[in-house]
């Protein structure tokens, strides 16, 4: 075996010189199929591609043959937490902090400079494809056999289903407590698995994305505060790998093995000393005997670890010790772990910026078999996969191209629609279902569709392994004919011809009448073509001159979308922002007058966009969906700025009115008049946030058409003389987020009638827990909106300067006003997940300390009424934030149960607790 640490696979500060540039974390590496290149996604935001021939071969790196680095990917807004080929090679998948997925297709015509930089892209990979629909942090993402879904979870709890075909969203899975951390999919493609800090591994089944099993037992006792939970499916499909499982009450760090079918997790692999970030199962199945012929129990894995111990392992299922273990050979956790699709070299990707490789001689690896071994064993399984919803199979046909999974399977058409190599020998991906109308001699037709029914047996993967006995679940059988009956037509809603017969074909007279016909076309008076009262459904849709049906009509929709230059306008004229600025207190900046304002609709290829005249035409908003304008309004007063939501858009005019609309272009709110223009403007959900230039701030539930509180000055927030306002932003539960020059962020809090700070720069000083620490040091207390607050407050302290002479108690006493602070402010901005991690991590300081009265006020807080049942002492609420506080108290108090200090006081309440569950 053969280890190297290719020091040239760096993620770098781009705001230093060469000389100088800091290493940053790695979060997520992965090998092509073909082997030829592998991806890495860092804290830099950034996805970068290199050779991994200049890695395996030292006369390569010195020939700088092939170059080095490939290409950088600069779209992510956020550090880069995951990266994923596809099975087919064509596409690159990958997760960042600013909650998207982002889908990289390969373009030749896309080589060249960077952007912003002077590095070169030696290949092209553009942006195929942007997903949005997490909420929070995009942790992992994984493609199923065949490229058939992609599945991405996060750190908003959810696990989001998406079309591998496609890209467009299938099903959004919520029933996690707790920030997801890990998912991959059972090489048949009969299951999904997902990770969570909730402590628990569901299993779900793909036939209806229903929870099939949830494994608890191993990570009953786990730590929540690490990075990941990547978990691995063996290639043989028998059994799953999770990380970050415990034995002995938490003492002893494991990786839970756990049985397909009986979903026992009764074997573990025991030796790291510190939590497991990683596991990642070769994708090859192994032969305990390779003279003996295929079988369950001559099969065996190959799985590899990685943990915040620094170290990776190499376990073999056919032995009870390890094949190899590397310590000391990275300076901070292990973050992700890939093999190659030949099974003989695995990538280990560091916090510490850096990547180890271990390539291994295939005598090393004793009785690796062939994929074709692998594909011939699954079919024992006998699962079928269900169609695709027929929503998502209908392609236009010059986008199939597009789809790799289209793409003919055989080697030399997949080698040049890829533009790789085929090292792999595998085609993967599985033909699309695309529904064709058939045309019936019947007068009343019913539409057959034919559907193409994938074959038993799974695709090959590039995944994961081990071995052991595996009952073959029951073969699902379906009918390869999928029979539409009975379409009932509608004038309101124009058919898709790829759908339904033409006019011609099935005669309107026949057709079954739909009450989405427009009311203005049902005729109730007596007319010559029908006396005996109304027209025949045939008699009242009228057709176009081809004997097409009329398209349904909206505002401006007779208009194609045309892209308008932005530009800056002239001054503003006499009597605006300045008149209002001069009987102000406050003079806040006004946004500069632009030719065209655009505001995208997340998870839709909607856009809100407002025009404004560069002469004395009129100033208008428009809805546009696609190509197509939906609607369009006019304005009185040129618009300052547009915002959209999947609820709402809105438009803030210069003349102090703000203008509310839903997606059909209905004002549903009247014309709402500030007295000024706005100066800042936002919206998430249905809330609306405005902050005038006069330094009033006004925040509405527009779904309710009501106020959360009423207009506040932001005086309060700017009473610092040269202070300003960098960014404003607002909650779905309408809390403003103001982020000043100062180096802190306020918020209202409309119970107190107050300002509050949510953070701010001064917890750098010393809180050891500081947002801008966490990501080398694995102290995390979670990365979402508070997380993403602190991370905004510009300004850390320089480690190069030298360090200040505290007190004794210096880092102690701002640890914990800091934790108290995020308690505070975690409840306030509505982030339960954010609030049990403070939580945690406050009770875990409180216990090194031996802090008593701290501990003992916690847990009464907590705790309530001794001799009062819950919801009856009105001082009192039984939950915080849609958490049970009595819930919470159980994890603080084993927290506290392993303090030397707290251990009898927690024993204690643990009793009282018990108690009082029994009496409720």
């Amino acid at each position: 075996m053969h280890f190297t640490k290719p020091a040239w696979v760096i993620h770098k500060d781009s705001a230093k010189n060469d000389q100088n540039a800091k290493r940053l974390s790695i979060f997520s590496v992965h090998v092509h199929p073909d082997g030829s290149r592998i991806a890495t996604g860092g804290l830099d935001a950034k996805i970068r591609i290199w050779s991994t021939k200049p890695i395996l071969n030292p006369a390569s790196e010195l020939s700088g043959k092939p170059p080095k680095s490939l290409c950088t990917l600069t779209m992510h807004t956020g550090p880069v937490l995951v990266v994923r080929w596809a099975h087919s090679g064509r596409w690159l998948a990958s997760g960042s902090d600013d909650e998207i997925v982002m889908i990289w297709d390969l373009d030749p015509n896309a080589r060249g400079k960077v952007w912003g930089s002077d590095e070169v892209n030696v290949e092209g990979w553009k942006p195929l494809k942007r997903l949005p629909g997490h909420e929070s942090d995009v942790t992992d993402v994984a493609w199923s056999p065949g490229d058939r879904y992609l599945a991405s979870v996060g750190l908003d709890s959810k696990v989001i289903i998406w079309c591998g075909y496609t890209l467009e969203r299938l099903r959004k899975l919520d029933q996690h407590q707790g920030f997801v951390k890990g998912v991959c999919w059972d090489p048949v493609g009969e299951f999904l698995a997902t990770q969570s800090d909730d402590r628990s591994v569901k299993i779900w089944r793909t036939t209806d994305w229903s929870l099939e099993a949830e494994v608890k037992k191993p990570f009953e006792d786990s730590p929540g505060s690490t990075f990941f939970r990547r978990l691995s499916w063996s290639p043989d499909g028998a059994h799953i790998t999770a990380s970050n499982a415990t034995n002995n009450k938490g003492f002893v760090f494991i990786a839970a093995v756990i049985t397909r079918n009986t979903w026992a997790s009764d074997i573990s692999l025991v030796g790291h000393e510190n939590t497991i970030e990683v596991a990642a199962y070769n994708p090859h199945i192994f032969l305990r005997n390779p003279t003996a012929p295929v079988a369950t129990s001559n099969i065996c894995s190959v799985v590899a670890l990685g943990a915040d111990d620094r170290s990776v392992s190499v376990w073999q299922t056919k032995s009870a010790r390890p094949l190899i273990v590397a310590k000391e050979v990275f300076e901070r956790q292990i973050m992700d772990l890939s093999w190659s699709w030949d099974g003989l070299t695995l990538y280990a990707a560091s916090s510490d910026g850096t990547i180890g490789v271990f390539n291994f001689d295939p005598e090393e690896l004793e009785g690796i078999a062939p994929h074709s071994v692998q594909e011939q064993y699954l079919t024992k399984f006998g699962f079928t996969p269900p169609p695709i919803p027929d929503r998502y199979t209908h392609i236009p046909t010059h986008e199939k191209s597009q789809i790799p999974s289209l793409q003919s399977q055989d080697k030399s058409s997949q080698s040049q629609s890829t533009g790789f190599s085929n090292a792999n020998g595998d085609g993967g991906g599985e033909r699309v279902n695309v529904l064709v109308a058939k045309r019936s001699n019947k007068k009343r037709a019913n539409l057959t569709t034919q559907v193409a029914v994938p074959s038993a047996g799974a695709p090959s993967m590039n995944g994961a392994i081990v071995g052991s006995s595996v009952s073959a679940p029951p073969v699902s059988k379906r009918a390869p004919l999928v029979q539409v009956k009975d379409i009932a037509v509608s004038s309101a809603v124009p058919q898709s011809p790829t759908s339904f017969p033409s006019p011609s074909e099935q005669p309107f007279a026949d057709a079954q009448m739909d009450l989405d016909v427009p009311i203005d076309s049902l005729e109730t008076f007596q007319s010559p073509m029908n006396a005996r009262g109304k027209r025949k459904a045939s008699a009242i849709i009228d057709l176009t001159d081809d004997g097409k049906l009329p398209k349904a009509r909206t505002l401006g929709g007779d208009r194609p979308r045309d892209s308008a230059p932005v530009k800056e306008i002239g001054p503003i004229p006499q009597g605006g922002p300045a008149v209002w600025a001069s009987h102000a207190t406050i003079s806040l900046p006004v946004p500069i007058l632009l030719t065209a304002l655009t505001a995208e609709i997340e998870g839709s290829d909607d856009v809100f966009e407002g025009r404004n005249s560069e002469e004395d035409g009129p100033t208008e908003v428009l809805f546009v969906s696609g190509k197509q304008t939906q609607w369009l309004d006019y304005l009185p007063s040129p618009a300052l700025a547009v915002k959209a939501t999947p609820h709402f858009c809105a438009v803030a005019m210069q003349d102090g009115s703000v203008n509310v609309y839903t997606h059909t272009g209905r004002r549903f709110m009247p014309t709402l008049t500030l007295g000024a223009p706005c100066s800042f403007m936002d919206a998430n959900k249905h809330s609306l946030l405005i902050i005038t230039s006069t330094g009033q701030l006004y925040a509405w539930n527009v779904k309710k058409q009501n106020t959360y509180f009423p207009p506040i000055s932001i005086s309060p927030v700017l009473s610092y003389p040269h202070h300003t306002i960098i960014s404003a932003s607002v909650r779905p539960n309408g809390i403003p987020v103001i982020n000043c020059s100062n180096g802190v962020v306020y918020s209202y809090d409309p119970s107190l009638f107050t300002w509050v700070k949510l953070s701010e720069r001064w917890w750098a000083e010393g809180s050891d827990v500081w947002h801008g620490r966490q990501r080398g040091n694995n102290q995390s207390a979670g990365r979402g909106i508070l997380s993403f607050v602190e991370g905004s407050i510009n300004g850390t302290p320089d480690e190069t300067l030298p360090e200040k002479q505290r007190p004794q108690w210096w880092n102690t006493a701002l640890t914990l006003g800091h934790l108290e602070t995020r308690l505070n402010s975690t409840r306030l901005l509505d982030s339960p997940q954010e609030y049990k991690q403070a939580m945690l991590v406050y009770a875990k300081k409180v216990a090194d300390e031996g802090f008593r009265g701290k501990a003992e006020e916690l847990i009464k807080e907590l705790f309530g009424p001794v001799y009062c049942r819950p919801g009856r002492d009105e001082s009192w609420s039984p939950s915080v934030i849609g958490l049970s506080k009595r819930d919470l108290l159980k994890d603080v108090l084993s927290i506290f149960a392993r303090s030397k200090t707290l251990t009898k006081l927690a024993m204690d309440w643990q009793d009282t607790l018990k108690k009082s569950s029994n009496d409720d």
